[in-house]
């Protein structure tokens, strides 16, 4: 048998650590931002929310990169966040209509 034992290509598994590099480094935003808040900052000067905005757009790029090598469907993803959205409403506990500030 040719290859990994799992079926990846080298690319495939390279765009996979990829995606969990940045994933892990938007957990580590999310985390100080429960910590210290949104507009604490870091000793660079970035706040805390710029942080997380930072990191989910890595985390969105690497998952472009993933799409456009053919190895997620797009459509597949958009899909199963409408659902996720459906399903999480009703155990959301502290999100009021139309109130996204609090």
């Amino acid at each position: 048998m040719d290859g990994h034992f799992n079926g990846l290509t080298p690319a495939q598994a390279e765009r996979l650590a990829v995606l969990a590099e940045e994933l892990g480094e938007a957990v580590q935003a999310i985390g100080k931002i429960l910590r210290h808040g949104y507009e604490s900052r870091s000793p660079a000067g970035a706040t805390n929310r710029e942080a997380l905005e930072r990191e989910l757009g890595d985390v969105y790029a690497a998952m472009d990169m993933l799409s456009d090598a053919g190895d997620l469907n797009p459509f597949a993803i958009s899909i199963a966040m409408t659902r996720k959205k459906d399903r999480v409403g009703q155990y959301l506990h502290h999100q009021g209509s139309g109130d996204v500030a609090s």
